[in-house]
């Protein structure tokens, strides 16, 4: 098995011809184009780069390493998709496209990424040294986020990227990177693997997380801050916040991101469209509103 490729190495220009060099590593060669050097090389000069192999088996070096590696985790985006084997993501060289197995993607097809979808990958070799891609997992997007502690964010629409549909909903990782999750109910359509999403911020989870919805806004119902006071108390445990018309305007401008006059606009709408009630100690969805 050849442990150099995917790697960076230093090799020594052995050959060429008119249009490759010919380098060699511990007795085994790799081809560099000439079109990648500037200032020819000649016989015994080192050369350190990228060594892989492409679609056609050849053993390559290129100086343009790709953001993917080992250990070392880019986007990618997906250039074919093949039955039985997985989808394949450009990875930055010329001649290589990267595998990912299917066995690593959804076990429902319809939500395998498209052609165009982007997933963070690193790089994997198997048993027989060939390169794979490694999906990345939880963790790694936890590394790479950052909290959503700021309310304004709520009833804000963003661009966020799929990384893993569940069968209770979608977690996604926002432009900003703030990760999230889409309930099955905000879901009209279950959205795909590496698939680009607008979704609307509906409220923040207790681990700085987002609460987001695919759902449209029900304009000729609610208005907008009425949808995001009525798809917050949706996400309640108890479907109840200790908000009403009396509370201080500061604190609704703290939670909710809106004035107080816009508050009261929003329930009083959300009051006389039978969704919510209004007691002294804040306001809760009517009984017949908690499945959605």
């Amino acid at each position: 098995m050849n442990n150099t490729i995917g790697t960076i190495i230093t090799t020594t220009v052995i050959d060429e011809n008119e249009q490759e060099y010919f380098v060699q590593k511990d007795g085994i060669t790799y081809s560099l184009g000439k079109s990648e050097i500037k200032k020819p090389l000649k016989p015994g000069s080192s050369f350190r780069g990228f060594a892989y192999e492409n679609e056609q088996h050849g053993l390559r070096i290129t100086r343009n390493v790709p953001a993917i590696g080992f250990d070392r985790y880019g986007w990618g985006k997906v250039v074919s998709k093949k039955f039985g084997l997985g989808v394949f993501v450009d990875m930055g060289l010329p001649d290589k496209d990267l595998a990912i197995s299917m066995d690593d993607l959804p076990a429902l097809r319809e939500l395998w990424p498209d052609v165009g979808d982007q997933l963070l990958v690193a790089l994997k070799r198997d048993r027989k040294g060939r390169l794979w891609g490694e999906l990345a997992d939880d963790e790694i997007f936890k590394a790479i986020s950052q909290p959503a502690g700021n309310p304004k964010l709520k009833n804000r629409t963003l661009t966020a990227r799929v990384i893993n549909p569940k069968k209770m909903g979608t977690q996604v990782l926002t432009t900003q990177h703030y990760v999230g999750f889409i309930d099955k109910s905000e879901e009209e359509q279950q959205p795909r693997l590496g698939e680009a999403v607008s979704a609307r911020v509906i409220g923040i989870r207790p681990n700085k997380t987002l609460y987001l919805s695919l759902r449209p806004r029900a304009y000729e119902a609610i208005n907008d801050d009425a949808e995001m006071i009525y798809r917050t108390l949706m996400m309640r445990a108890d479907h109840f916040l200790p908000y009403n018309d009396h509370s201080d305007p500061a604190d609704i401008q703290t939670y909710f991101g809106i004035s107080k006059a816009q508050f009261k606009r929003a329930i009083g709408h959300l009051f006389k469209h039978h969704k919510l009630t209004i007691t002294p100690a804040g306001i809760e969805l009517v009984e017949d509103q908690h499945e959605g």
